[in-house]
């Protein structure tokens, strides 16, 4: 036995104990753990990398710039939440021809979310190079905010076409029940991140002191190399999926099945994104160090929620390939025992997180742990209901039934954290809204954050399960179809 079938041995020794618990079927469970996996340390190492950048510029620059890397990180995050969407399409689209055997046409797809991606990607870089200072003025009234967070989203912007298509390559994959080989792209391309970084931003050797504009420079490279890689590696033509590089261009069938699941994902991803907006607005006004410690707890717990994007990406293959067999009973089974698994994992991830929030809060280099250290613990609270919410996400995805999680986060982002946040603005303070002045605060500061996060995602997990139990995900999948070769 290698070494790698012996890991791959000892770690299904995790889903074997939770059957043996009765928690989740063993078959399944371990169907699901194994695709999930590799995700989990792809995302793992995503999320450590991006701990790092805010822990390197923290230590270097202060809070401020831990701010402003937060800050431009959102804008940044438009694109990155799109690219998702559309690779969301892209691996429901791909599970389903797998399924059903049309191998073919499956690479076809990946060819059609490439154009996709670049249709999206281009425009969406060349304004954020004009507008990133307004942009950034928007969120707050730092001037040294500002000016960092521009300069870091003007640079990492510039690698967005290079990240659409390492999403659209990673997915198609995991569509195809191969979730390892974007493991090791990673395992390539996010420690010469970290080590890029660490060199631009502090100026070692011969390299110049960067700053937080080196974290960006890092950033880009990383997201280039990855993408060059995955172009080989898929144009190779021995992986499960393909992209065919001669051969048809443009399937209009296609392009609109990956538009149609993706569209309600992006409005997803860009309702979440816009309602961070606002929010990050009030944390602003109650002051940079609450952003910067908003900023340090999320990223800290990122960690304890990073296995809910492996379990959904299972989730959508499992239930996207048996949808496509026409095995309904079994896409059903997969989707609520991928969840179970999930939650077992992240409450364990999370447990042992706010145990070391402290520590973990002064490693920072904050000037305010006591701060960070509550919203560890805030995050803490919600990993049940983010473990919930995207892995009942994942397997309505993998059924193509993508509009219910954008309900879900038009309630949890909208109607019930917003308006709850806004309570924490002081008493008085006024805010324009679509030309009139209203004063919403209640001056109730923290608390009302807490709770405002805690009800979005709870909300989230709630409305994506009650969907899936309704079973009306199955007759979507049914409707939808992904047209055939002679469409």
């Amino acid at each position: 036995m290698g070494l790698q079938d012996a890991v791959r041995a000892a770690l299904l020794r995790f889903p074997a104990l939770l059957a043996r618990l009765g928690l989740v079927d063993r078959e399944k469970g371990t169907e699901a753990f194994d695709l999930a996996v590799p995700v989990m340390v792809t995302g793992g190492f995503r999320i450590l990398l991006r701990i790092a950048d805010f822990l390197m510029v923290g230590i270097a620059i202060g809070d401020t710039a831990i701010a402003a890397l937060e800050l431009g990180f959102q804008y940044y995050f438009i694109g990155f939440g799109l690219s998702l969407a559309l690779s969301s399409g892209t691996i429901s689209v791909v599970s389903r021809l797998q399924g059903s055997g049309e191998s073919g046409r499956a690479d076809l797809a990946v060819k059609q979310s490439l154009w996709l991606s670049l249709a999206i990607s281009i425009p969406l870089t060349v304004l954020t190079w004009v507008f990133a200072g307004p942009m950034l003025d928007v969120l707050t009234d730092d001037p040294r905010t500002i000016e960092l967070g521009a300069v870091y989203l003007r640079i990492v912007m510039l690698s967005l076409a290079f990240r659409f298509w390492s999403m659209i390559a990673a997915r198609a994959l995991a569509g195809s029940a191969d979730t390892r080989t974007p493991m090791y792209v990673r395992l390539l391309t996010l420690p010469t991140n970290v080590v890029l970084n660490a060199v631009l931003i502090f100026g070692w050797g011969p390299f110049p002191d960067l700053g937080i504009a080196g974290a960006a420079w890092g950033m880009a490279a990383a997201n280039t190399l990855a993408a060059v890689v995955f172009l080989g590696l898929l144009a190779s033509g021995r992986y499960a999926v393909r992209l065919p590089l001669r051969g048809p261009q443009i399937d209009l069938s296609l392009c609109r099945e990956i538009v149609r699941v993706g569209l309600p994902l992006a409005g997803m991803r860009l309702l979440q994104t816009f309602g961070r907006f606002p929010f990050l607005f009030v944390l602003g006004v109650l002051g940079t160090p609450v952003v910067a410690a908003y900023a340090i707890g999320r990223r800290v717990m990122l960690l304890a929620l990073m296995p809910a994007w492996g379990y959904a990406t299972a989730a959508s293959t499992l239930v996207g390939q048996s949808v496509g067999a026409g095995e309904d009973a079994d896409a059903t089974a997969y989707g609520w025992q991928t969840m179970r698994i999930a939650l077992v994992t992240q409450l364990l991830f999370g447990a042992v997180l706010v145990a070391l929030a402290r520590p973990i809060a002064l490693a920072f280099g904050t000037a305010y742990p006591d701060l960070a250290v509550q919203f560890i613990r805030v995050f803490g609270v919600i990993v049940a209901g983010f473990s919930i919410s995207r892995t009942m996400r994942g397997s309505l995805r993998g059924a193509g039934d993508t509009r219910w999680p954008l309900y879900g986060t038009f309630a949890g982002s909208y109607l019930v954290r917003l308006p709850i946040a806004a309570l924490a603005l002081p008493a008085g303070y006024a805010v324009s809204v679509a030309g009139f002045s209203v004063a919403p605060g209640l001056g109730w500061g923290l608390p009302a954050i807490f709770v405002a996060l805690i009800a979005d995602f709870y909300v989230k997990a709630a409305v994506n399960t009650a969907r899936f139990w309704t079973g009306k995900w199955q007759g979507v999948a049914r409707s939808a179809g992904v047209g055939t070769m002679d469409d």
